[in-house]
């Protein structure tokens, strides 16, 4: 009998192949479900603290504004007409621009210092599926969304030309340039503000209870139609931006896409407002200016996602379902941890 024949069999355990714990693909809006503290209840006691805190750095604000207003001469009729104004692109008053966009920037540490004292670590989740802002990406869509504006706003002043309408620039404001610095300071900062509420928020809200992408994407479109006061062909527009942004925010795996479709298109409508192009103020559309912004969206939305394709940016996250660490636990990678 040969020695090998006596040899003893290797147990089974040492012989067998590793085999890889399954990666579960985790969407945008199911990100939530990977915070460390999730219970289907907890993103609800965020939006409440947030609110909350919001309204505490609101109050730090506003309070020594009253008090200035009723020590300083001339602040009291500012405020008076801070308060009653509904045109707050004035450039007599650049200081109510920043009246209107400086609360909307003021959402960003609320929701996130909510955001982190509820649900724990991985407030990065919010960004995106790689629990960062994807700087590179947001830099890439925003030259997109920039391209894709500039033409679509160069073929609406055209038509309206060729339709006999005077087109006048007008840089003879001597409050122009301050105006411009402030629409490129506080603009970005704004339209990211919106995007963390209402795609970054509200879409893991409703995604952490229902799994299909539809019901993120639509279920928040009302609050954001809501937040803003037009007619019914501009409530439309600013619906359908919403569905495009929410779209695009599932699609790519996080919000960059979407804050540089905001960024440009109230970028760029400030900033023609700046030379009398267009009325910054306006809370009324058309069908037709429904249409066309639709059209611009649309265009915009198919070639990010096919760019973030070729690109190969990140879509979903992993979460790693150790077989010998029992039912229902999962390993987050260290970037998730922040």
């Amino acid at each position: 009998m040969s020695s090998n024949e006596d040899a003893p069999a290797a147990p089974a355990s040492a012989i067998a192949p590793a085999v890889p714990s399954p990666a579960e693909q985790i969407p945008y809006h199911r990100l939530a479900r990977l915070r460390p503290r999730y219970r289907w209840w907890r993103m609800l006691v965020t939006g409440v603290v947030g609110v909350a805190l919001y309204v505490a750095i609101l109050l730090l604000l506003i309070v020594p504004l009253v008090v200035a207003s009723l020590l300083v001469p001339g602040w009291g009729a500012e405020m008076q007409v801070l308060l009653t104004t509904v045109q707050y692109f004035d450039l007599d008053r650049p200081w109510l621009f920043l009246a209107l966009v400086l609360p909307l920037i003021l959402m960003i540490p609320a929701l996130l210092l909510a955001s982190r004292i509820v649900e724990g670590r991985g407030v990065g989740l919010l960004s995106s599926v790689t629990g960062r802002l994807r700087m590179g990406w947001l830099v890439r869509s925003l030259l997109l969304a920039l391209a894709v504006f500039v033409v679509y706003f160069a073929v609406v002043l055209g038509g309206a030309a060729a339709t006999g309408e005077v087109i006048v620039v007008d840089f003879s404001h001597p409050a122009l340039w301050v105006m411009v610095l402030l629409v490129l300071l506080l603009i970005p900062l704004q339209a990211a503000a919106e995007e963390y509420v209402f795609r970054g928020y509200l879409m893991q809200l409703v995604g952490g209870w229902l799994r299909h992408p539809a019901f993120a994407i639509l279920l928040p479109v009302p609050l954001f139609v809501l937040g803003h006061g037009y007619d019914i062909w501009g409530a439309a527009s600013v619906g359908m931006f919403a569905i495009v942004a929410a779209w695009l925010t599932w699609r790519t795996g996080g919000l960059e896409a979407a804050i540089s479709l905001h960024i440009v298109n109230n970028a760029l409508i400030f900033l023609l407002g700046t030379v009398s192009l267009v009325d910054a103020n306006a809370t009324t559309g058309t069908p037709v200016d429904l249409l066309a912004s639709t059209v611009a969206m649309v265009v915009y939305a198919l070639l990010a996602d096919r760019w973030a394709g070729r690109l190969g940016i990140v879509r979903t996250a992993s979460r790693v379902t150790g077989a010998g660490v029992g039912s229902g636990t999962h390993r987050l990678d260290p970037m998730l941890h922040g």
